[in-house]
């Protein structure tokens, strides 16, 4: 009986054999990304993200900017848990840059995180000659974070700010938004674009540039059609908006700047709250204030969140909006921006706020 049973018992390991290898991965992905063929990827949004497990002392990662237009771009690097800096990937073609491991740990693991924003460019992964292992995740619950230069920590890490270009000065992975989110160990998206605005830009009334609610659904945050779009297959638990600080900007006092429109502000900030729930129903919706607005614009930036809560107040289809006010601060980074060690205060203050909202039943 017991050598009739045999071949049954070879062919069920070798399917269950078959069905582990092939559940098993060798790259995770976050954030906005472009995935094409053989692995590679392409790093879109701030702080999106390629990592994987290997095995040995060194190996070199492979690395593109890819552009409509040729400058640099960076990214940084987490090894083993650690972050040890961020490298600048030159204009031109693939480069190879070598990752050397001192710690005598039989498996490592190796984070690139996108440091420069969507419309900072993109970056090419383009493999790596590392021992590949598996690697896995565990499942958590999500945050996306929607915003502006804030939130995608333009302009905040640099000892210089007259030297470089502004792509130099970014930092994606010490936003706020990433930074809490390791903080309360949650997966998280970022999706932000530096000047934009919920019914106009930085220095543009709606007329020449696209305000978020035009390219949020693209998913290179672009107007470029030619783009994929936006899948929504992250599905946020919470969905954190920041917009407004450049709506409520005076721009760069030579361009025409119209007095700030409450009724339109609100009018577009309900209507991308609308568009937002038709792709994610389930998703808690916070909005925040900014800590770059204060006195009389501020009480005004505060009154605009009150009335796009109440337009939502009969609304039982889904979770009640949440209005969070971060607390006003003088930044010390460049162009008026918060720096490196602002993020880490907004991130702190903000941190609680969302972890209670995610506990709760």
């Amino acid at each position: 009986m017991f050598i009739r049973k045999l071949p049954f018992l070879i062919l069920f390991l070798l399917i269950s054999t078959l069905s582990i290898s092939q559940n098993k991965k060798t790259f995770l992905y976050a954030g906005r990304i472009e995935k094409l063929q053989n692995d590679n990827v392409i790093l879109i949004g701030t702080a999106s993200s390629v990592s994987f497990n290997f095995t040995g002392s060194e190996c070199a990662i492979k690395l593109q900017s890819v552009d409509s237009y040729e400058h640099h771009n960076y990214v940084a690097l987490v090894l083993d848990g650690k972050y040890i800096g961020k490298i600048k990937i030159e204009k031109g073609t693939v480069q190879s840059f070598p990752i050397k491991v001192t710690s005598n740990k039989k498996e490592h693991r190796l984070e690139i995180y996108k440091n420069t924003e969507a419309q900072s460019g993109n970056v090419l992964f383009a493999g790596t000659t590392a021992k590949l292992t598996s690697i896995s995740s565990k499942k958590k619950k999500k945050i996306e974070f929607i915003g502006d230069s804030i939130t995608c920590a333009a302009a905040s890490d640099s000892v210089d700010c007259d030297k470089g270009e502004y792509m130099d000065h970014h930092n994606g992975y010490y936003a706020y938004g990433p930074v809490l989110s390791r903080e309360i160990d949650v997966d998280y998206l970022v999706s932000s674009v530096s000047g934009i605005g919920i019914y106009r830009n930085w220095n543009d009334e709606n007329k020449e540039e696209a305000i978020m609610p035009d390219v949020y659904q693209n998913l290179y945050l672009t107007n470029d059609h030619s783009k994929p779009k936006y899948d929504f297959a992250f599905q946020p638990n919470i969905i954190s908006i920041a917009l407004g600080t450049n709506d409520f900007s005076g721009g760069d006092g030579k361009k025409e700047r119209l007095p700030f429109n409450a009724e339109k502000y609100v009018s577009n900030y309900i209507n991308f709250i609308k568009m937002l729930y038709e792709h994610n129903p389930k998703a808690q919706i916070v909005i925040t204030n900014s800590p770059m607005v204060g006195g009389e614009r501020g009480i005004i930036f505060e009154d605009c969140l009150n009335k796009v809560k109440a337009a939502f107040a009969t609304d039982k289809t889904h979770k009640e909006i949440q209005i969070f006010k971060f607390k006003p601060m003088t930044p010390k980074g460049c162009l008026g921006h918060p720096d490196v060690a602002d993020q880490k205060v907004m991130a702190d203050q903000y941190a609680p706020f969302l972890k209670k909202l995610l506990n709760e039943k």
